[in-house]
């Protein structure tokens, strides 16, 4: 094209006046493109607002082009949740039908921004807010909105779950941690890994003598498990719970006490990325096919978010009955990390460090097959507080293998 400049207008032919037209037809068309585009790109600043859940809880996902921040302005007292989306235009709106918690809702335009405005079917509140950036897979923003129900309809939901018999005594699987090569931190005359398994199998044997539970173990002998292969364990067995047990280990002698740790919010966001970095990470989570992955996103989110609150209740369980029987405890004695034996996203799991191997007294405690014992029963005890609880899901789980 540059050689037809060269010429003054004036000598062109035919030619050279078609390329010109062609030229100017081409960037008329690019000029008005462009401004189609600036004046839809508010309406299309809201993409999509997608629902997930049921009636005790409901996740509300507000699909965006941008980042914001959000307010809440209506916090479900009088019927209606509504938030306000900083510096979004809300273009033509959206409205509709909801799910679970939420009849219906709305979007209209407010004080520098959008407002979503969600008329409930019942009694709810925010339990909490937060926004994702793109990535994982996908290209955009979304705000989410996790709604919890209120006073006699939650309670009516646990009141209905109470009764409900179990086909099966819950399967808790015990992992002893370390194991072969990996020997764990060394104490007096002993490793790690020796005071683990003998643990374990203390515990195995308390919980079975109650009857209640089937009880499953990673390791039953001094070889070396991966740390993903623990958690596949517990998963496949469809376990109601998993415990690791470990020993703690520390620069400073006088440090002692047992802690647990349950999963981190950054551990989650691991496990999250983990889980879904296969092609058929819904089968893995037993999900129907057919839906649209988007949903069941949404529903890995809210599974893994329902296993973390189930952890949560019994680590602290399990730490009121250590302390009510008076073994030692650390300071902070509840903690949160993202250790790799507690990324399953459908099974309750905690990590038990029973005590400090570089202390004399913790030491002696767990090399102490009398004192050590007496610690597994507590822990025991614990596990049976949980299952007592009505609200607390049991799956129906294969039979066979140890246990």
């Amino acid at each position: 094209m540059r050689g037809v400049w060269r010429e003054s207008p004036r000598r062109w032919g035919l030619r050279e006046w078609s390329l010109s037209a062609l030229a100017a037809a081409v960037t008329s068309a690019a000029v008005l493109t462009a401004g189609l585009s600036l004046a839809r790109g508010s309406d299309m600043q809201i993409k999509s607002v997608r629902f997930g859940g049921d009636a005790q809880r409901t996740r509300v996902v507000i699909d965006l082009d941008r980042e914001t921040r959000g307010r809440v302005v209506s916090d479900g007292a009088n019927g209606e949740v509504a938030v306000a989306l900083a510096e979004i235009d809300p273009g033509r709106g959206l409205s509709g039908n909801g799910a679970g918690l939420v009849r219906a809702y709305n979007l209209q335009g407010g004080s520098g921004g959008a407002r979503i405005n969600l008329s409930l079917a019942r009694g709810a509140t925010v339990e909490r807010r937060f926004l994702l950036p793109p990535g994982d897979g996908v290209a955009h923003y979304r705000y989410v909105i996790d709604l919890k129900a209120t006073g006699a309809v939650e309670a009516a939901i646990v009141t209905a779950r109470a009764p409900q018999t179990r086909a099966e005594k819950p399967l808790i699987v015990i992992d002893a941690g370390h194991g072969g090569r990996d020997p764990g931190s060394q104490g007096h005359e002993v490793w790690e890994k020796a005071i683990t398994l003998s643990a374990a199998r203390e515990l195995k044997a308390a919980l079975e003598r109650t009857g209640r539970y089937r009880v499953r173990l990673t390791r039953d002998s001094d070889v070396y498990v991966g740390h993903g292969r623990r958690v596949q364990i517990a998963r496949d067995a469809n376990a109601d719970l998993f415990i690791s047990l470990h020993a703690d280990s520390g620069s400073d002698p006088a440090l002692r006490g047992a802690s647990v740790y349950t999963l981190s919010e950054q551990g989650a966001s691991r496990a999250v990325r983990e889980f879904t970095s296969h092609d058929d990470w819904q089968r893995d989570l037993r999900l129907p096919g057919g839906r649209d992955p988007s949903v069941d996103r949404i529903l890995l989110d809210m599974t893994q978010r329902a296993t973390q609150n189930r952890s949560a209740q019994f680590a602290r369980g399990l730490l009121a009955q250590l302390e009510g029987d008076g073994h030692s405890m650390l300071r902070q004695s509840h903690r949160a990390a993202g250790l790799a034996v507690l990324l399953a996203p459908d099974v309750p799991a905690v990590l038990l460090e029973m005590g400090f191997m570089t202390n004399a007294e913790d030491g002696r405690v767990l090399s102490d097959e009398r004192s050590r014992r007496r610690l597994m029963r507590s822990v025991a005890d614990g596990i049976d507080s949980y299952f007592r609880q009505p609200n607390v899901p049991v799956h129906v789980a294969e039979t066979g293998g140890q246990g």
